[in-house]
């Protein structure tokens, strides 16, 4: 099972998007625990909340009877023996397990902002004081969710004395316009929030750049390179095509469940058939696609196909996918390329990546990042051995599926070092890291 969405978020539902449950609100936030450390407790768009702590570890919250919340590992539904539970609004306090803890206060500032004539909704987000701090803005993958409601880093930062602007990119949450995945515009859309970050700090502004992850890692480098910022942060990106990343995410299908070269070769070509139709939405390669479609169906390895987005399109019949086409023109850019723009590129680059990652697969684009090193870029690669998109370690269930356990370890302080310096240590758990020439 993918643990997170597509890269490019095709397969979605058209519905609107889920929202926070306002009934759990009120226990939303960042706690302070009485050993030091700091738990974040999130909505989901579903029954519960979930928790994440700074080593990476998480899990979800379940309310009980007696007013308690009992908690599971990462996504697994697994009980990780943890009970939760928290005190009124007004008290903001919580036991984690057997550890007391005080929510964290924070400066908290909301915003409105246009970018092309669209009025987006952000929110600034700082440690309380005066002093200058660093500011990141969050930058959104292909989600169709309100970053406002569900971005646990809005919180999880300034826990640590970074300050975030967080916001609703345009088509989702309460921001205005249309949902798009035009690079470009997307781009614009991130000057604006940063433009409008700056302006909302003001005088505590120190070092001022972005984090995101996923369809981030096209559209990032395209907005420093046209406003720069003290920093960028890629996480689980790319820096290949659309269409190689679907093409790449097929081959790692096939890998994983053990499938020949020959029938990773029959996977690649039914998988080019499907990516033409999704890319020119037309139906003119239909016949083709479905030659190929009926011609494999009966193969073993066939149900092993998914990629990135040509699982959208597998199962659907003529009519289904004339019906599906109009719901395609996201402005995706498909053949896009990359790596002029990151050529091109004076900021500070992090890009973190996993080495197992099947919606946007990393050997190519740690290949190309590395490269860019080697040129003499002032890029930092790490790559996390076993981690999936999203940062996350996993298991496999009983069906052979995926199911993640936690975030890797150090994932979100080698963020913060980065954001604070504008370079990493060594170590960061078992992260394979590349540093630039200069360091």
């Amino acid at each position: 099972m993918r643990t997170a969405v597509a890269a490019l978020a095709l397969a979605v539902s058209f519905a609107s998007a889920a929202q926070a449950d306002t009934t759990k609100d009120c226990h939303v936030g960042s706690y302070r625990l009485s050993d030091g450390m700091a738990v974040d407790v999130a909505p989901t768009d579903g029954d519960g909340l979930r928790w994440r702590s700074w080593s990476g570890e998480t899990g979800l919250l379940k309310k009980q009877a007696d007013g308690t919340w009992t908690s599971t590992l990462g996504w697994t539904g697994k009980p990780d023996g943890k009970t939760v539970s928290f005190s009124d609004r007004a008290k903001g306090e919580i036991t984690f397990g057997k550890i007391s803890g005080t929510r964290i206060a924070f400066d908290v500032t909301n915003a409105n902002f246009e970018s092309h004539g669209v009025k987006l909704a952000g929110r600034l987000v700082m440690p309380k004081g005066s002093g200058k701090v660093p500011v990141v803005v969050l930058i959104h993958g292909s989600e169709h969710d309100s970053a406002l409601d569900f971005y646990a880093l809005q919180r999880m930062f300034p826990a640590q004395g970074i300050g975030v602007f967080v916001f609703d990119k345009r088509g989702t949450g309460v921001s205005g316009g249309t949902y798009t995945q035009d690079f470009d515009t997307l781009a614009d859309d991130d000057i604006a929030a940063m433009q409008e970050a700056r302006k909302l700090a003001g005088a505590r502004a120190g070092r001022v750049g972005y984090q995101g992850g996923s369809e981030a890692g096209w559209v990032v480098p395209l907005a420093v390179n046209k406003v720069p910022v003290d920093f960028a942060i890629i996480g689980f990106g790319l820096a290949v095509t659309v269409l190689e990343e679907d093409q790449e995410s097929v081959a790692l299908d096939m890998y994983f469940h053990h499938h020949s070269a020959d029938d990773t070769k029959k996977a690649l070509e039914l998988a080019r058939a499907g990516e033409t139709l999704i890319e020119t939405r037309s139906m003119d390669g239909y016949d083709k696609f479905d030659a190929l479609r009926q011609k494999y169906k009966h193969e073993p390895w066939y149900k092993d196909v998914h990629g990135d987005f040509l699982f959208f399109v597998l199962p659907l019949d003529k009519a289904q996918m004339e019906a599906a086409e109009k719901q395609f023109d996201f402005h995706t850019p498909f053949r896009y390329e990359p790596m002029p723009t990151l050529r091109a590129s004076t900021t500070p680059q992090l890009w973190i990546l996993g080495s197992d990652d099947l919606d946007a697969p990393s050997p190519e684009t740690s290949k190309r990042i590395k490269s860019l090193i080697a040129d003499g870029k002032d890029f930092t690669l790490a790559v996390y051995p076993g981690a999936e998109h999203g940062m996350t370690e996993y298991e496999l269930n009983a069906k052979g599926e995926r199911v993640s356990t936690r975030f890797v370890p150090d994932y979100f302080q080698m963020m913060a070092d980065f954001i604070r310096d504008g370079r990493i240590g060594q170590h960061y758990g078992k992260a394979e890291i590349t540093q630039p020439r200069a360091h």
